[in-house]
């Protein structure tokens, strides 16, 4: 009897520790972590739940690293994902823990600006530090290749916008990213156009969006100089675009257009051929888009840039020399073709 007693006094000693130790644990698990701040911690291939401990330990953030293990024992189907996450003051462990097997870590963005060229966009993405590149120095070709996209040349596939990202993510994914977005938006524009444009295809409408996109940032002029272009091709005209020749002339140009770059021979040159040229300039956005496809009413056959950011539109040549003699020979000291255009205003 008494042996009995002394059995059941032991058995309801530990069965008041396990509920002590376990009461214990809840509270450590519930109660908030260590941080006075918000604080980046980041899950590496192979972190295990223990290794996690350990980490979160050694920054103090929790007391005892076998705490992560107890943890991943009580909910098994908790797998810590790779990532950066934001831990918070007021979570607990298992807020914590519950985060890493979420994946929802840190995003990122970077803005891809319209009227900027694929070259750009990769030279954007490089300045942000945290995105993986893979494209950089890479011909043209050797760019479409790696996003496998059916054409030879890059520029103008990609939608002007901004794009949120993991830390590491690949140059080639946010390029992805925004072809497809670029190929929804054309698509659905192009299959409300208006009626009788000169395009053959919705392609031919991205070449005219890049160089209404590189004429103005003023987006109610957009489909002014639509317009224009349009009717300059119906009448056979050549679009005498600056923006066009400065890109054919790619790194040749020294920032001055002069006579002899108007000369001279390329197929972006549209002041010696009477077409678009073969491919776009630029990058653009929605609004180029809808501009290239729903042209505005004028019957304005020239424009030019003003100084200000805005042109001044001409029906006649008699009336363009004009506004060029007033505009273009005494240039304004802050003079500029185009708004400056920055992540905050791009649309």
């Amino acid at each position: 009897m008494a042996l009995f007693k002394w059995c059941f006094r032991v058995v309801l000693l530990l069965i008041t520790l396990s509920a002590c130790a376990a009461g214990y644990l809840y509270h450590v698990m519930t109660s908030p972590i260590n941080l006075t701040s918000e604080d980046i911690f980041e899950v590496q291939a192979g972190d295990t739940s223990y290794s996690l401990g350990v980490s979160l330990s050694e920054k103090d953030i929790i007391e005892h690293p076998v705490l992560t293990r107890i943890v991943s024992k009580i909910h098994p189907e908790w797998v810590p994902k790779v990532g950066q996450y934001a831990l918070k003051p007021d979570m607990t462990l298992l807020d914590v823990m519950a985060v890493f097997d979420s994946g929802q870590s840190i995003f990122y963005s970077v803005t891809l600006l319209e009227g900027k060229t694929t070259r750009e966009f990769l030279a954007a993405m490089q300045a942000k530090g945290n995105i993986t590149m893979t494209l950089e120095g890479l011909s043209d070709q050797a760019i479409v290749d790696a996003l496998s996209l059916n054409v030879t040349h890059p520029e103008g596939l990609f939608f002007a916008n901004t794009y949120r990202y993991h830390e590491g993510d690949t140059d080639v994914s946010i390029l992805k990213h925004a072809n497809q977005l670029l190929n929804q938006t054309l698509s659905e524009l192009w299959a409300n156009k208006a009626d009788d444009l000169p395009y053959k295809t919705s392609y031919d409408a991205l070449i005219m969006a890049s160089i209404i996109e590189k004429e103005t940032g003023v987006p109610e002029e957009r489909p002014l100089i639509s317009r224009v272009f349009i009717s300059r091709l119906e009448k056979k005209m050549r679009l005498q675009t600056d923006p066009t020749v400065i890109y054919g002339l790619g790194e040749g140009f020294d920032g001055n257009l002069t006579r002899k770059s108007l000369q001279s021979p390329s197929p972006y040159n549209t002041y010696k051929i009477a077409a678009l040229p073969p491919t776009p300039i630029a990058n653009v956005g929605r609004e180029a888009i809808y501009a290239a496809l729903n042209p505005g009413e004028t019957t304005a056959l020239y424009f030019v840039a003003k100084g200000d950011g805005s042109h001044t539109f001409s029906n006649t040549l008699k009336e363009h020399n004009r506004a060029v003699r007033q505009y273009q020979f005494k240039r304004r000291e802050d003079y500029r073709s185009a708004p400056q255009t920055t992540p905050e205003t791009a649309k």
